[in-house]
Order: C-alpha cells, then sequence, then structure tokens
C-alpha cells in the first residue's frame, strides 16, 4: 500500500496522536539488548546501538538516559519518497522552541519531543495541520 506523497494532503491530514508513556534514548556499546526490554525504535552507529523505549523498561534494565521524551505519532501514511513533511513539522516545533527528533516508520512518522513540551508540540501540529486547509 502506497503511501501519501502530497505535501498539502499530509499537512491537513498529519492527525497527530499522543502515546501515554515516557520515552528515552539509551545507547548500548556492545550492542547488546538486555532481555526483557521491548525495543519502540533502534538505531546502529559505529559508537554503539541506540535504543528507544519506555523509560520504566530503561530504569529496570539500568541503562543511562539523560532526555526524557514524549512520543507522538503522525497518524497519516506518508510514502517515505515524501518531500516537505519533515521540513514543515520541524520548522513549526523548531520556531516554538520545541526540539524534536523524529523517526521515519513505514506507515508513519514519530516524533519524540520534551516531556514537558507534549501539549505545547500538539497545538503546535494540530495548527500548521489546519493551517494547510
Amino acid at each position: 500500500m502506497a503511501g501519501e506523497t502530497a505535501l498539502a494532503t499530509l499537512l491537513r491530514s498529519m492527525s497527530p496522536q499522543l502515546n501515554d508513556g515516557d520515552y528515552v534514548f539509551c545507547t548500548l556499546p556492545d550492542h547488546r539488548i538486555p532481555a526483557g526490554c521491548e525495543v519502540i525504535g533502534s538505531f546502529r552507529e559505529q559508537e554503539g546501538l541506540t535504543l528507544i523505549l519506555e523509560r520504566q523498561q530503561a530504569q529496570q534494565a539500568g541503562l543511562a538516559f539523560d532526555y526524557v521524551a514524549a512520543w507522538i505519532t503522525l497518524k497519516v501514511h506518508s510514502a517515505l519518497e515524501a518531500v516537505g513533511l519533515t521540513a514543515a513539522f520541524a520548522s513549526a516545533l523548531g520556531n516554538a522552541g520545541i526540539s524534536c527528533n523524529v523517526i521515519a516508520g513505514y506507515y508513519h512518522d514519530h516524533l519524540f519531543v520534551g516531556r514537558a513540551d507534549a501539549e505545547r508540540a500538539m497545538n503546535v501540529l494540530r495548527q500548521l495541520a489546519a493551517d494547510a486547509e
């Protein structure tokens, strides 16, 4: 199933959803995921394996972290080759002083913003969608 590529449609249809929970980024130099950890996302870098986990799981596994995030999913099915969506929401969030870490999944874009900025980020994204109408 092909995703949407038209920027105007993507913006109008973003439908941001704030997922429950607190999320953290951890790194594992030995690339070994502790038993019992349900990984939300990962990326292998030269320095180690980056994991995105629920905060509680990271704490239970004794993993260090220094950034606690909220997870927002854009419910529109964006095509991986779509142009401009990331730039549009990153600019809007940046203009509001909100840091954003983006993970592109096959179906959706996932934004991790500072926990304290979650509701403000949701308002910025909703306004961006409304302005695209």
